[in-house]
């Protein structure tokens, strides 16, 4: 079986799965229609002091699809008309009109970032360094500094900020802070 790229819908990408994934098993052709996948990552991010984990999708507008070619090395007609016939989707990706498969080295890209076990969220990057910054909460609240570094693997920030005069370094969490 080989990967193909479809083309979908902006936002449509689960619904589009889920309808082909409906669409093989009432047609039986789960013989000739391997994984459908959507990849994402678990995000976490920080709104109005709020802390939030959300899925992001790693190529938004795309859908991979694995399937077996006929003998004669194109996608079975059945499977064609499935798949062009579900709502959402728009085009296979590929060159002259014609599907192409996905190249080995970015198909076990995409499989792993796929399949990747759930892992701790990754933090959306909101600040960079030298940020004018507030803190919002805290023993240091509406202390304002500029950031320093980021420590995403801890999901803290390390700012400067001036206390009696002199600079002095704070480690902080991301939602204790805003930019001003």
């Amino acid at each position: 079986m080989q990967f193909f790229v479809l083309r979908v819908a902006s936002n449509k990408e689960d619904r589009v799965r889920e309808a082909l994934v409906r669409k093989v098993k009432i047609e039986g052709l789960d013989t000739v229609v391997g994984r459908i996948l959507v990849p994402t990552e678990r995000v976490r991010s920080v709104k109005e002091g709020k802390r939030r984990e959300s899925d992001r999708k790693l190529y938004p507008g795309y859908v991979f699809i694995e399937l077996e070619l006929d003998k004669n090395g194109t996608i079975p007609e059945k499977v064609w008309f499935m798949i062009k016939e579900t709502e959402g989707v728009g085009d296979f990706i590929g060159s002259n009109g014609k599907p192409t498969p996905m190249a080995p080295k970015d198909r076990d890209k995409m499989v792993e970032a796929a399949e990747r076990p759930e892992e701790t969220p990754r933090l959306e990057a909101q600040f960079k360094k030298g940020d004018r910054i507030k803190v919002t909460n805290g023993a240091f609240v509406n202390f304002e500094g500029d950031v320093d570094e980021l420590i995403p693997d801890k999901g803290t920030v390390r700012i400067i900020t001036t206390i009696f005069g002199r600079p002095t370094p704070l480690e902080l969490e991301y939602w204790q802070i805003e930019k001003i």
